[in-house]
């Protein structure tokens, strides 16, 4: 039973994820991944076989309550079969054991999942990455705390979503483990292996800013520490209008590498050496808020991605205003000019699969949320920011859920406002 319009041959809604305790063995050189996946989970619905989504890597073994069980891999996904019927609201356990060289997948949005670095590798879970790396029920409304303990070779360090717990070493193997409390989505899991020495952020960790950690390769330690030093002052600014920071970590990885753009993961954010720019600034906005939109108020359908791409590109204006660069209605103007000059063919509160990523949902989000705020005046609009953050922290989140949040603000009007800019392909006036 298809999960997501968007991701049809994703995810599988006979049932949800509880759980997941990962234990990954990684080889640079070979590019050769082990893992074990233990699954906790419960039946919606009466299951006689479930699917998990799992893409180029090898199955040796299923087990489900601890009794090895019949299982067909696919190109897309493992079906497995347990020993009996699984009943309506049954919890039950899944343990995987599988290896590879693991690889990014392709999809209409490009290649996705496990990518290769020079001397590493980092993974590019958004949307449908994730089984590139583990099993999984790869829906984005099916969010699961997460352990991840992962070996890789001495010389090398493991950074994966979630707060640091132990670390040992043992016959020339590193062994990391990082636990996540809070429900994150399979997109949102991400593991990065390279030379990175990791340190706290000069300047985090005191008042409300939480403390930020960043691994990166020595040789970019002063580069990093110029382009990281605003962080501190970003999150002080989010908090104010946002919210407390809402994640348990904090973590900024650069690759030695370049990267096309920066992704980010449940309290994680990874970075390449060519964003450490001026420049790139605003992306770092970008990436810290989506901490607050889309990584806790979470997505429950992919066609609601406006409500992480806009809100997250509205923090990158309030950035630039409050860093003394452009101000909120320079960024309005600017990219308001240049969304006239595009299609106007675009629904925002369902912009289809292939448009998901389409620079106009992310500027166009980003000015439906400037025309709510002049409807609503400063002190109402980031008033319904913040509790938007609090009502919904680490939860599942549609469009309709901000209108009604909208109405309960400004009323009519307001929703009104809203309506034209996400439920008409018309561009409306600039706000």
């Amino acid at each position: 039973m298809s999960a997501d319009a968007y991701a049809p041959q994703s995810g599988d809604l006979s049932y949800d994820v509880t759980s997941y305790d990962l234990v990954l063995g990684y080889r640079v050189r070979t590019n050769r991944l082990e893992g074990v996946a233990t699954i906790s989970a419960v039946a919606r619905q009466a299951v006689t076989s479930f699917a998990l989504d799992l893409v180029g890597l090898r199955t040796s073994r299923v087990k489900v309550d601890g009794e090895a069980v019949r299982f067909t891999p696919g190109p897309r996904a493992l079906r497995v079969t347990p020993a009996r019927a699984l009943s309506v609201g049954e919890a039950f356990e899944i343990e995987v054991a599988y290896a590879g060289a693991p690889a990014p997948r392709r999809s209409r949005w490009g290649a996705v999942g496990w990518e290769e670095l020079t001397d590493g590798a980092l993974v590019a879970g958004q949307p449908v990455g994730a089984p590139t790396w583990f099993p999984c029920n790869d829906r984005p409304d099916n969010r699961a705390p997460m352990r991840l303990e992962i070996t890789v070779d001495d010389g090398y360090t493991a950074v994966a979503t979630g707060v640091e717990s132990v670390s040992s070493r043992r016959g020339g193997r590193v062994t990391s483990t990082f636990v996540s409390d809070v429900p994150t989505a399979t997109y949102l899991a991400a593991v990065h292996v390279g030379r990175y020495r990791t340190r706290p952020l000069a300047g985090s960790g005191t008042g409300v800013v939480p403390a930020v950690t960043v691994s990166a390769p020595p040789a970019l330690t002063a580069a990093v520490d110029r382009a990281f030093a605003p962080v501190p002052e970003m999150l002080r600014l989010f908090d104010t209008l946002f919210g407390p920071y809402p994640q348990p970590a904090c973590t900024l990885v650069v690759t030695a590498d370049e990267l096309e753009i920066p992704l980010e993961a449940q309290g994680l954010a990874v970075f390449g050496m060519n964003h450490l720019v001026p420049a790139a600034q605003r992306l770092v906005a970008h990436e810290l808020a989506h901490q607050w939109f889309g990584n806790s108020v979470g997505l429950a359908r992919w066609s609601d991605i406006w409500l992480n791409e806009g809100f997250a590109c509205y923090a990158e204006w309030l950035w630039s205003e409050h860093s003394g660069g452009p101000t909120v209605q320079t960024c309005v103007g600017e990219y308001y000019a240049r969304l006239a000059a595009k299609p106007r063919d675009l629904l925002l509160v369902d912009p289809g699969p292939d448009d998901m990523f389409d620079d106009r949902v992310y500027k166009r989000g980003a000015l439906t949320l400037h025309a709510v705020r002049r409807q609503l005046g400063d002190a109402a609009f980031f008033g319904l920011l913040r509790s938007w953050t609090a009502e919904h922290r680490h939860a599942l989140v549609t469009t309709d859920d901000f209108r009604r949040a909208v109405e309960r603000v400004g009323g009519a009007d307001a929703v009104a406002t809203l309506s034209r800019w996400i439920d008409s392909e018309a561009l409306p006036p600039q706000p």
